[in-house]
């Protein structure tokens, strides 16, 4: 007869868990109080998601690291928790815009903000494990929240955009389960600590190599989908163009701090593993990335588009850091990220100063660049705010992403790559085209003669949102070295 298992609660370590329950627990009493009372002012949805993160905020700060809970299946260490406060950071920032005087439809419903914090948890089980299969299950759990919301904006776009992001994020699921389920049969495990260790002794075997290129390639395909990486990167603009503006925002940044961290993950276990040609074909696709989508952003005629491609070619340049497998590349993934996040967010936000029912600049766009001409004259503040926000995205001196891209390349020809540096630096050249060009039509062209060009969506928390990411992207170089230290200090504790 078997004997019972006794599992008790200390073995456990649920406060690793805690993270998520709230964020889970939090969408839950959303979805009750609008049961019981469908009546309720949807400001006090947003009031109460906001607080659920602030809670979900603190209880990753009170985490220690290094620590694993739940079986073994969760993982604390730096990367963990330093991705869920960026993701939390983020979403409180979103978030707010939902009390905007001109709402859009989708923050009328209490189920986007029950969906959003969904979203939330399952995004931070991805970056607290390393357990592939509850990274699979974080990775669905976000994606399927996060197709509704697009949708959810209800607009023909958006429903083409949460159709064809769905088709990609089951390609993607289905590429990743291929590649985990070659990994549990070379290795009989599915958490990459104990894969890292069986293949360690089994590198020899010629049959192995092979299969362990099958599985790293199908990985990569499904993280490329997930990061928009080239050539999976298609449907990212067709998908931010029919989200709203600061939505796509988010999605450009949130998402993929999450596909990074598992990124890491995965592919840094192979490269330390000694297979070489799996750093080089990352390093190859992030060259790819980041030149192609420059490319494509030179010839956009929507902005929005413009700076989906941007937000690509940055994916490219962060997946170049992820490449060298250095304690300092990683630390320069979540210091450009941190940098570049409030940035970007910004400038998505932007496009939200003028709304308007028809197109009429353009039949097939929302915002052509000739909807911009002459925003000087027009709302000149609007224009320097986001003058600032496109030189910042340029790399210029002395805005936020300028220090990420330094030390990104300075991480680079430490670690011998000083080609990289070398792309990276062309790159941010090509970049600066298209960023110039937005402020161009600003600052030097005529306004547009089109009649009832109307900037009145300028409520409080759109401007609070886009002035703490000016006030971030100007201020920077004050913060910078601190923030490196701190990140520095967490991903070399974690053995990254």
């Amino acid at each position: 007869m078997l004997e019972p298992i006794n599992v008790s609660l200390e073995s456990l370590n649920l406060i690793t868990l805690a993270p998520m329950l709230i964020a889970i627990a939090g969408g839950l009493i959303i979805l009750i109080l609008d049961l019981i009372n469908d009546k309720v002012s949807k400001s006090v949805y947003v009031i109460l998601t906001v607080l659920v993160l602030l809670i979900d905020f603190l209880s990753v700060l009170g985490l220690t690291i290094n620590e694993r809970g739940f079986f073994d299946v969760m993982l604390i260490d730096g990367i963990a928790i330093i991705s869920q406060l960026m993701m939390l950071v983020a979403s409180m920032i979103f978030i707010p815009l939902a009390l905007t005087s001109k709402r859009f439809h989708e923050y009328s419903y209490p189920e986007f903000f029950a969906l959003f914090l969904f979203m939330t948890a399952g995004f931070q089980f991805m970056v607290a494990t390393d357990n592939l299969i509850l990274i699979f299950v974080g990775i669905e759990t976000a994606s399927l929240a996060l197709y509704t919301l697009i949708a959810m904006h209800n607009r023909a776009d958006s429903y083409e955009a949460a159709v064809k992001y769905f088709t990609m994020g089951a390609l993607a699921a289905a590429f990743f389960a291929m590649g985990s389920a070659v990994v549990y049969a070379l290795t009989g495990s599915v958490e990459l600590y104990k894969v890292a260790e069986v293949m360690a002794t089994r590198l020899d075997e010629t049959g192995l190599m092979i299969a362990i290129l099958g599985s790293s390639v199908l990985l990569l395909v499904a993280f490329s989908f997930k990061l928009s990486l080239f050539p999976f990167h298609t449907w990212a603009p067709d998908v931010y163009q029919g989200a709203s503006a600061p939505l796509a925002g988010y999605m450009s940044i949130v998402p993929k701090i999450a596909a990074f961290v598992v990124s890491i993950r995965i592919f840094g276990m192979y490269i330390d593993l000694g297979v070489d040609w799996v750093q080089n074909i990352l390093l190859v696709v992030a060259v790819l990335t980041m030149t192609m989508a420059n490319i494509m952003a030179l010839v956009q005629e929507d902005v929005k588009r413009m700076l989906a491609y941007s937000s690509i070619s940055h994916a490219g340049f962060i997946m170049a850091a992820l490449a060298l497998n250095t304690t300092a590349g990683n630390t320069g993934i979540f210091f450009y990220y941190g940098l570049f996040m409030f940035t970007n967010l910004g400038a998505f936000a932007m496009l939200w100063i003028s709304r308007h029912k028809k197109r009429q600049f353009d039949k097939r766009y929302d915002h052509p660049y000739e909807k911009f001409a002459g925003l000087i004259t027009s709302m000149p503040m609007a224009a320097i705010v986001m003058g600032i926000f496109m030189l910042a995205l340029a790399g210029v001196p002395p805005f936020s992403v300028f220090w990420g891209k330094i030390y990104v390349m300075q991480s680079a020809v430490n670690a011998g790559y000083v080609w990289l540096a070398i792309v990276m630096g062309l790159n941010s050249a090509i970049a600066a085209y298209y960023y110039l060009k937005l402020i161009v039509y600003m600052f030097l062209k005529e306004p547009s003669k089109e009649e009832d060009v109307v900037y009145y969506n300028m409520s409080k928390p759109l401007i609070g949102l886009i002035g703490l990411s000016a006030l971030v992207t100007l201020t920077a170089i004050f913060y910078v070295q601190d923030l490196l230290s701190y990140l520095f200090t967490m991903i070399s504790a974690s053995g990254y």
